[in-house]
């Protein structure tokens, strides 16, 4: 790993191959455009984000949603709207059903 860099590989796909998989290949201009794809280990696709190349993502939510996911899968809870590790989580199933703002009170 780069210091100060992504602790995970990246990649470039100048042909724009992988992008046409995923919709976000731009065929006259020939790139691909920013696009960022959550899979999660059974290769199913937990978050996608599409923007137009004038708008930079945010890492930091990136990695939120990452812990999110993988709280998610190694608990079977689930968390709320900007959750952060060590944060109130959720239980799913019929209790939770419209109540959830008795539940989890935002910051």
């Amino acid at each position: 790993m780069i210091p100060g860099g992504v602790p995970f590989p990246m990649l470039s796909d100048p042909a724009g191959k992988i992008g046409s998989v995923y919709g976000v290949y731009d065929e006259a201009a020939g790139v691909d455009i920013r696009g960022r794809f959550i899979i999660d280990p059974d290769f199913i696709v937990r978050a996608a984000e599409v923007l137009s190349p004038e708008v930079g993502r945010n890492p930091q939510e990136l990695l939120r949603q990452i812990k999110a996911f993988q709280h998610v899968r190694a608990t079977g809870e689930v968390t709320p709207s900007g959750w952060q590790p060590g944060e109130p989580t959720l239980k799913p199933g019929p209790d939770l059903v419209g109540k959830v703002w008795t539940v989890w009170k935002p910051k």
